[in-house]
């Protein structure tokens, strides 16, 4: 698909990743509505997230404390993600929709089996989750696969990020294919724990493709990163931020994604190619802006140009400016009028 070259080839077009996650309520109608409305910002792929809650988490362990906020307070994680379950047949079903819709599916495998699942289906990019960044034995298994990975690092030392790249790379994927997005795990995250400038501080320690994984409130954290150089942009969303499940009510709704697709595209083009030079809109400016040397007074022919008796004016259709001190000690070519360009 197109899409699949924007993300490999394409610098100057940011990689936006509309994340519905586990927002389909583990409904596979409301799955589709998601599909339709990253479709409809324009935004270059819509992710999901794959896994058995067998593989993934003991039927003991503790929610969050965000999902303690959003769900039902007796249920355990393992009941609570069991739900949000997408099959094998569903994982088709919605790959073959993305298609017709003319968007990239994606989903973030969270145990083995879920690798295997995404693999055998052909999905080119994988995407790892913050949680997996220390988990040895997962790294191996995506990094043998040498597809393109998106590796998301929140709650991550430097060191940790530098460990997770060199176990991809030792599996087998090659340094260029991996993106690494800063993040932060907290939903939603508090503005003063963004850290923005973090996102450099990988790319300038680990010469890789950067990008941000942004789980505020509002969407200009991440225009901001687009801004600092970010390469993709991953973003949840929802049909309505008071649905019930884990993750609705720090996602974005469906007019607040189009805003930030929007926002981000026009960074794009208002970043340019960095070469200062005048854009061919305003080349049209440079005689209406700038100036030339007229005569300040009337000037007689053969008589000496001075300081006293030149001045600079618009429009720049004259002698710039620039050239003062070579016209400054001449003789007139002839009469001038004030506010005539003057000629040599």
């Amino acid at each position: 698909m197109e899409v699949i070259a924007i993300f490999k080839k394409n610098l100057n077009k940011v990689f936006i990743i509309a994340e519905a996650g586990v927002n389909h309520n583990g409904d596979v109608n409301i799955a589709k509505k998601l599909i339709d409305v990253a479709a409809d910002t324009g935004a270059d792929a819509v992710k999901f997230q794959t896994f058995k809650a067998e593989n993934l988490v003991i039927k003991q362990a503790d929610k969050a404390e965000y999902q303690k906020k959003t769900t039902a307070a007796q249920e355990t994680q393992f009941e609570m993600i069991k739900k949000l379950e997408l099959d094998v047949g569903t994982h088709q079903e919605l790959i073959e929709y993305c298609k017709k819709k003319n968007i990239l599916f994606l989903s973030t495998p969270f145990d083995h089996d879920s690798i295997e699942m995404l693999n055998n289906l052909k999905l080119t990019i994988f995407k790892i989750p913050s949680g997996e960044v220390t988990n040895l034995p997962y790294l191996k298994h995506i990094g043998s696969l040498r597809k393109q990975i998106i590796l998301s690092t929140g709650m991550a030392e430097l060191q940790e990020i530098e460990n997770a790249i060199n176990i991809l790379i030792g599996a087998g994927t090659a340094r260029e294919k991996i993106t690494v997005l800063h993040a932060n795990t907290e939903y939603p995250s508090p503005m003063e724990d963004v850290n923005l400038k973090a996102m450099l501080t990988i790319a300038n320690a680990f010469n890789v493709s950067i990008g941000y994984s942004d789980h505020t409130l509002g969407i200009e954290v991440s225009i901001a990163a687009v801004a600092m150089g970010a390469t993709v942009i991953e973003k949840h969303f929802s049909l309505d931020r008071t649905m019930d499940g884990p993750d609705h009510q720090a996602s974005l709704e469906p007019y607040e994604l189009k805003s930030m697709v929007k926002a981000i595209r026009n960074i794009e083009k208002a970043l340019g190619t960095g070469v200062k030079s005048p854009s061919k809109s305003e080349l049209k400016n440079i005689a209406i802006a700038r100036k030339s040397i007229v005569a300040k007074v009337s000037i007689k022919k053969n008589e000496r140009l001075t300081a006293e008796n030149l001045t600079t004016k618009r429009p720049g259709t004259g002698i710039s400016p620039m050239l003062w001190d070579d016209v400054v000690g001449r003789k007139a070519i002839r009469d001038f009028m004030p506010d005539q360009l003057i000629e040599l």
